[in-house]
């Protein structure tokens, strides 16, 4: 079954055979795909997420596509599944929430979680804030090259920088990733008021070719957060497109780790 999924998903077809179960795909961006609702599970009750592609038997399978891909967004759920939690933390004017930097998922856990899944349940606010997702390797990159100069100019940032420019051969190991992207982020936080802050994330999340699709109700979406490969792992952080309005209303949204749950 392995073999067959990864001959459909390299060959763009539109269709994917899981689970006994016939699935529409699109590939709406240059990474990760979206799955549709089948037309059977037509009824409000219908959760093809849980009742088919995270089947026991059908599990691992669908997890492999996750890590494959990057990204898998399942549309049209309505799910009862009790093991979501809320997905918490609160922005201000004057202080990004950690949330807003690009992150993993469990960053300060022994291991990371595989996958990580966010959706919006049905609600009666939609929500208007985006969630950014992009390839680590791609974050770390567009992080240091939309800095603007005059942080750029700190220690050996342009140097980091320029080893990018490299062939990949060339490019810092991937077991500093993390250190630089920290180093960055604390600088972008001491010497950027919030607003500014923000800006720049946004040149990130298009430096990085992020995901930032609007939510629809109903949806959730599979990233792969701890791929063996450290450098095939997917980021993610809350995004705000446009500058922050207080007491604006909200959709929220829930999560779970998806691959750990049993």
């Amino acid at each position: 079954m392995k073999s067959k999924l990864t001959d459909e998903l390299q060959s763009r077809t539109q269709t994917l055979q899981l689970g006994g179960e016939e699935f529409q795909i699109t590939r709406q961006h240059d990474f990760g795909i979206v799955i549709n609702r089948p037309l059977k599970f037509r009824t409000d009750e219908d959760d093809y997420l849980h009742r088919v592609l995270l089947r026991k038997d059908v599990r691992e399978s669908f997890l492999e596509i996750v890590d494959q891909e990057g990204l898998v967004v399942c549309k049209n759920i309505r799910s009862a599944e009790l093991s979501y939690r809320k997905v918490r933390g609160k922005s201000s004017h004057g202080k990004l929430s950690q949330a807003e930097y690009y992150h993993h998922d469990g960053c300060s856990c022994p291991v990371k979680p595989r996958v990580v899944e966010i959706r919006m349940p049905h609600q009666l606010v939609a929500r208007n804030i985006a969630t950014a997702i992009a390839p680590f390797r791609s974050v770390v990159e567009a992080m240091l090259r939309s800095l603007p100069q005059e942080i750029l100019k700190c220690g050996e940032l342009q140097s980091i920088l320029d080893q990018f420019s490299r062939p990949a051969s060339k490019h810092p190991l991937v077991a500093t990733w993390d250190q630089i992207q920290g180093r960055v982020t604390r600088l972008v936080r001491r010497e950027l008021d919030a607003e500014s802050c923000r800006a720049y994330f946004r040149q990130v999340d298009t430096a990085a070719n992020a995901y930032v699709e609007p939510w629809e109700m109903g949806e959730s979406r599979l990233i792969c957060n701890n791929h063996q490969d450290l450098a095939q792992t997917m980021q993610h952080r809350r995004s705000y497109q446009t500058p922050k309005v207080s007491a604006e209303a909200n959709g929220s949204l829930v999560k779970r780790w998806t691959a750990e749950e049993t």
